[in-house]
């Protein structure tokens, strides 16, 4: 009797979680939320995420340590302005080794993306890793998520168990995919991550964004933004559009 009487809470639970999804996902979102800008309520111990993506990365957490997988959360929420610090940091590298801006650039978003554009501004996204393997270094290499990687495991029980709890993979290896590579490491919260996107396409990012300060700020304009956003925000799986 116990065991019918926690499932059936258990189910409760899940629709509850599901209704509350919906309501959000009617609600409008203050453009400068969108564009790392403003001050959204976040939630977490070690990293920062809106409140239902931050519940249902506990339940996923939680079931992925008892198959003897801890994850651990690298990267969630990135303001404006510690994605502008990213960027030049990445530039101003680039730039060091002899290239020209356009040639930076294209390094750059080979992985990052331009301030006001990433999807961390959402509050949304996770970069995550097995916290059980020690690992020196850069920890977001994807060799590391296969073969005989550190965090082959954690691929592995993501893509068999991620959906349930929400989230999905943006940059998949998927060859026809546009933009960005592949990221095994990176997750959204589709159940919040598909209305982001529908309103952030709506914004007029040119006028929104200001560039003054970004490295190559000169070859970021309203034609770029465009194609960019052609090319890079909408270069995901089509389940998160």
């Amino acid at each position: 009797m116990t065991v019918y009487r926690h499932e059936f809470i258990n189910v409760l639970l899940s629709i509850f979680s599901m209704s509350h999804f919906r309501f959000e996902s009617k609600m409008n979102i203050d453009p400068l939320l969108l564009i790392g800008q403003g001050s959204p309520e976040l939630q977490g111990d070690g990293y920062a995420l809106v409140p239902d993506a931050h519940l249902a990365f506990q339940e996923m957490s939680a079931a992925a340590e008892k198959q003897g997988i801890k994850i651990m959360i690298v990267s969630s929420y990135r303001s404006f302005e510690r994605q502008k610090q990213i960027w030049n940091k990445h530039f101003s590298n680039y730039k060091k080794q002899g290239g020209s801006d356009k040639q930076a650039i294209l390094k750059i978003i080979q992985y990052s993306t331009i301030p006001g554009t990433s999807r961390h501004h959402w509050g949304t996204e996770i970069d995550i890793i097995d916290a059980k393997p020690k690992v020196e270094g850069d920890v977001l290499l994807t060799h590391k998520f296969h073969d005989q990687g550190p965090y082959n495991e954690l691929r592995l029980w993501m893509e068999s168990n991620a959906n349930q709890y929400g989230f999905y993979l943006p940059y998949t290896p998927d060859e026809k995919r546009s933009g960005f590579k592949y990221e095994p490491w990176h997750y959204s919260f589709a159940p919040l991550s598909r209305k982001m996107i529908k309103q952030y396409l709506t914004l007029d990012l040119p006028e929104m964004i200001a560039t003054a300060g970004l490295g190559g700020s000169n070859l970021l304009d309203e034609n770029y933004l465009k194609n960019y956003t052609d090319s890079h925000i909408l270069g995901i799986d089509p389940i998160l559009l």
